[in-house]
């Protein structure tokens, strides 16, 4: 839930109390269906038969509280100048049959309901015995006679009137007519009323009138005829009245599924009342289209926490008003605040949907249909209480609930949509899941199912009568949906999401949201997929894109080898081996705790039968499908080759050109969706590494390719690789800085004085300790570093190479040889032959004094640090003036940029260069010089910059100035060694010092 909303927003389930009935589903298609016959004579269900329960359940409102105020002040004789006549003007299901159970118990039994003053005012209700006939066309029988009891038989309304206002006595004083299906006199009629107070309810006469004209010509006459005495009668009687109801549509004419009938009836009344009565009838409507929701409210809940729905109003004001560029108009002023305010919990959009889509079918029976529906959902609800109901949308509406699929299925015919229901939205598929429940499952676990509330959402806009309200636009299924615990952006991927997986979308363009009955042209999708496209065009297909992929320049491309023998163990063109191994082969998981046998038999083995040892290892890089995308990667090229063979001639023709277009859109964008596809199945790297993953053989690491990195190249799975190794400093290309020198010399057999160029590149080839290279280039590049800085000396018979020489070509061969300085000193390769004029260490004239050329040392910390200092005691060399750090790497400055702060009485100055890229495409380029105190402050940054940093650079120089200078006797190196080492023992550095 949004914490900005506070805690007070609370669940629809602390906050409303549905009725008992509703909660346990015992609630049956009678208790919604009200029969006044059978009320009259104490039959059917207790919501109905017990006046007290039914009024609690009912809703005052203004029409019904009008119809019992005007019917009991005419029976109870306080006004005579009342109407008598009453006709009852709504739609099927709107309140009718409802309104004449009201009248029923208010005449008999009104002084003993407790809250009979919310719908009539007490002192207009009857006194005494009411005579009181209902009669419903529906349980009408002309041709087999209605059993009124006791083995008598009435055949038409004036019958079961007669035997209901005066028993067989009444039936007797009219069977005659009601047998020979005659209306009777008014009179005759006017002598059942016994002198007594007389309320007469008529309901569903059209129903009656279709089955009597079937049976015997003239009963429309008849049934005008005995309207005409009945309506003089009760005219004439004081106390009497007659209600009748007649099925009306929106336009208020004469409707419904008996519209001929009902026009009949409006029209033979109104004449024949203008015959007998000055007045004509009253017309009322039972329930006003602003009052159908208090009815709703009423019938469904128990109590509801008004304050609560105030404070829910409010969050949903205020949401709408945050998004209010992404939602229609109409929904985001005041008026929505106090509509939900009214509807509470219902939110306004389920019953828009009601009322103006669902309502519009010939079969939905306005409130009753509401009603059926609303309470199967209210207590659908209350069983899964999902914590994101704060109050219950269109989407709660659960069409995975056999009850409320059976409303609409069954109940409201729409049994076209079945496929769509089973296929899309509901459980059906073969593998158990739904569209929309596989789509939930995959992105959505832990949150609201958001795919199923779209495909519900999409649903309910779809169920209307006219083509025109079928459907609902992308701003409306946002009001719909969008909630305190529902998200707008999560609506709108949803959305997307179903619409590309969708089989019974419509999917023809500018269309709204909407089923049909048809399978669109996913489904077609699908077909093919299942039918034409077999496994090895699949294998083939991804074979040749994975190679495709992963092929480039930098790297000599190794595919799917099958063992040791596949990988050639010298490099072709002098690149390193990019070995793409088979997805059917080896796949890793979540989590990487050892090296897969195949790649690790790779690395350490070469030859047919693999029994050779592997020396050229640092001349290898695997990349390894990840196991959870393989099927992703499968299956998008499976859809590739179904667009494929869509789009031939022979079939594309049979498609209709909105489906034209779109498969050839489909399969444009399915090149790119496989390549992507591919890129992020296969980002599992293992590359070699001292520090590889332990327990194994193969000095081999792991990482895995970003994809975001990965989307900068798509199609191109060779350069993210390149790219990736670049960025972890793990691999050089010919425009890289290579190595430092003192770094190289340190961590090869250079160390020992000399060695060929040939068997120095062999080094990079076979060492995991050392970068690979990418060709010859950055392999020369690093060496002229370490000439033109004064590390190194090449030689190659006479010629010698050194630092201040022109640049000059160096070979990779075994006569060319690489020396380290001291060792090109002590074998006096280096320098040249001097006078001691040019040589300014030699000068004794100027009085300066001699420095040594070889007072440094690399290495890791200690080790860097041991050699300086050994150094310095082997010149003889007894106070130092200042040393010098210098580390390449970033993470090692920082580190290094923190440790020496360890170093007490002296002055340190830094010198920074680098910069970094980040995923905002945010760059920054640095070049820092300054004090120590300057530069934590900058290190203090760039720690927190690198974090999010894609590409990152920085090298520290580091002086450092001894007050009062270093004895090197002292135990001062030793405690600098310590404490340095403590803080930041794996660094590599170059040190270098001056003596005092």
């Amino acid at each position: 839930m949004d914490s900005r909303l506070g805690t007070q927003l609370k669940t629809i389930f602390e906050t409303c109390q549905p009725r008992e009935d509703i909660l346990k589903g015992s609630v049956t298609d009678a208790d919604f269906a009200a029969d006044v016959a059978q009320v009259n004579k104490g039959e059917g269900s207790l919501d109905y038969c017990d006046p007290t329960r039914f009024f609690a359940n009912t809703y005052p409102t203004r029409g019904l509280t009008n119809l019992l105020g005007n019917v009991c002040r005419r029976l109870s004789g306080v006004g005579s100048e009342a109407a008598s006549i009453f006709r009852l003007d709504t739609a099927y299901g709107g309140g009718k049959s409802h309104s004449l159970i009201a009248l029923c118990h208010a005449a008999r039994h009104g002084t003993d309901v407790t809250n009979i003053g919310s719908f009539v005012n007490p002192s207009l209700l009857p006194r005494g015995s009411v005579r009181l006939a209902a009669f419903d066309g529906e349980n009408s029988d002309p041709s087999n006679g209605r059993d009124m009891g006791h083995g008598h038989k009435a055949y038409t309304p004036w019958g079961e009137i007669a035997y209901s206002l005066a028993g067989i006595s009444g039936l007797n004083l009219v069977r005659t007519s009601d047998e020979k299906h005659i209306a009777p006199g008014a009179d005759t009629i006017r002598k059942l009323f016994g002198g007594e107070p007389t309320l007469i309810l008529l309901d569903e006469l059209s129903v009656y009138l279709r089955k009597v004209s079937k049976k015997e010509k003239g009963a429309t006459e008849q049934l005008t005829a005995f309207l005409t005495s009945l309506f003089k009668a009760v005219d004439s009687t004081p106390n009497a009245a007659v209600v009748f109801t007649l099925a009306v549509d929106k336009e208020g004419k004469a409707g419904g599924a008996y519209g001929t009938e009902n026009t009949y009836i409006a029209e033979s009344v109104a004449d024949e009342l203008e015959k007998v009565s000055a007045r004509k009838a009253t017309l009322l409507n039972p329930t006003e289209d602003d009052e159908t929701i208090h009815v709703l409210r009423r019938r469904l809940f128990e109590n509801i926490d008004e304050e609560a729905a105030r404070v829910a109003a409010q969050a949903y004001a205020d949401l709408w008003k945050g998004h209010s560029d992404s939602l229609p108009e109409s929904v985001t002023g005041i008026n929505s605040k106090k509509l939900l305010e009214t509807s509470y919990p219902l939110h306004p959009e389920l019953l828009i949907a009601l009322t103006e889509k669902t309502a519009t079918l010939s079969n939905f029976q306005r409130v009753r249909g509401m009603l059926r529906i609303l309470a199967r959902t209210v207590g659908r609800l209350w069983d899964k209480k999902p914590k994101d109901a704060v109050a219950i949308h269109l989407h709660h509406v659960d069409l995975d609930y056999l009850p409320i699929q059976q409303e609409f299925i069954t109940r409201l015919a729409q049994k076209q949509f079945v496929p769509a229901i089973s296929y899309d939205i509901s459980i059906g598929k073969t593998d158990g899941k739904s569209t929309a429940e596989a789509i939930d499952v995959k992105h959505y676990t832990g949150q609201p199912p958001y795919t199923a509330y779209v495909a519900r959402t999409i649903f309910m806009h779809t169920i209307a009568f006219n083509e025109r309200l079928k459907g609902v636009s992308h701003e409306r299924l946002r009001q719909s949906m969008l909630g305190p615990t529902i998200g707008i952006s999560y609506i709108d991927k949803a959305r997307k999401q179903f619409v590309k997986e969708s089989a019974y979308l419509d999917d023809r363009p500018n269309t709204p949201l909407r089923f049909v009955a048809e399978a669109n042209l996913n489904s077609l999708i699908r077909k093919t997929e299942e039918n034409s496209v077999n496994p090895e065009e699949v294998r083939a297909e991804l074979k040749d894109r994975i190679k495709r992929l992963f092929s480039g320049k930098s790297l000599n491309l190794v595919a799917f080898p099958g063992g040791p023998w596949d990988v050639p163990d010298k490099p072709i063109d002098n690149r390193p081996n990019l070995v793409v191994v088979g997805y059917e082969a080896v796949v890793i998981g979540s989590t990487v705790k050892s090296v897969p046998e195949l790649i690790e038999q790779i690395y350490t083995r070469k030859g047919n039968e693999a029994t050779e040892v592997r020396l050229q290892r640092n001349n290898l890089v695997f990349v390894v499908a990840d196991e959870r995308e393989v099927e992703s990667m499968r299956r998008s090229a499976i859809r590739r080759l179904a667009l494929i063979e869509m789009k031939k001639p022979e079939r594309i023709k049979l498609l209709p050109d909105h489906q034209k277009d779109k498969v050839n859109e489909l399969e444009r964008q399915s090149e790119l969706e496989l390549s992507l596809s591919v890129q992020n199945c296969y980002q599992h790297v293992f590359f070699p590494s001292k520090a590889g993953i332990k327990p194994s053989i193969a000095e081999l690491a792991h990482t895995v390719v970003d994809m975001p990195e990965a989307a900068n190249q798509l199609g191109d799975g060779h350069s993210q690789v390149v790219q990736h190794l670049r960025k972890q400093n793990e691999l050089r290309l010919s425009h890289d800085d290579p190595d430092s020198p003192a770094y190289v010399r340190a961590r090869t057999p250079l160390k020992k004085g000399s060695i060929s160029t040939a068997k120095l590149r062999e080094e990079f080839r076979c060492d995991p300790n050392l970068t690979i290279l990418v060709g010859d280039e950055i392999f020369i590049k690093g060496l002229k570093l370490g000439i033109n800085d004064g590390e190194y000396v090449y030689t190659k018979g006479d010629l010698i190479y050194g630092k201040g020489d022109p640049d000059t070509d160096i070979s990779i061969d075994s006569e060319s040889t690489i020396y380290t300085m001291r060792e090109a000193k002590e074998k006096s390769v280096w320098p040249r032959q001097q006078t001691d004029d040019d040589d300014p260490l030699k000068s004794k004239s100027t009085g300066t004094k001699e420095v040594p050329a070889d007072l440094n040392g690399s290495g890791v910390v200690q080790e860097a640090l041991v050699e300086l200092w050994d150094k310095a005691r082997a010149n003889k060399v007894t106070t130092i003036e200042s040393i010098d750090i210098h580390v390449d790497s970033a993470e090692h400055s920082i580190a290094m940029l923190r440790a020496v702060r360890v170093i007490r009485n002296s002055t340190k100055s830094v010198v920074l260069n680098g910069g970094y890229d980040n995923s905002q495409r945010g760059s920054l380029t640095l070049d820092f010089s300054g004090s120590y105190e300057e530069a934590q402050l900058v290190q203090e940054f760039l720690s927190q910059q690198f974090k999010g940093a894609t590409d990152k650079q920085l090298t520290a120089k580091i002086k450092v100035t001894f007050d009062d200078g270093l004895k090197v006797d002292s135990d001062a190196p030793n405690y600098i060694t310590e404490r340095l080492v403590k803080v930041a023992s794996t660094v590599f550095i170059e040190v270098s010092a001056l003596p005092k």
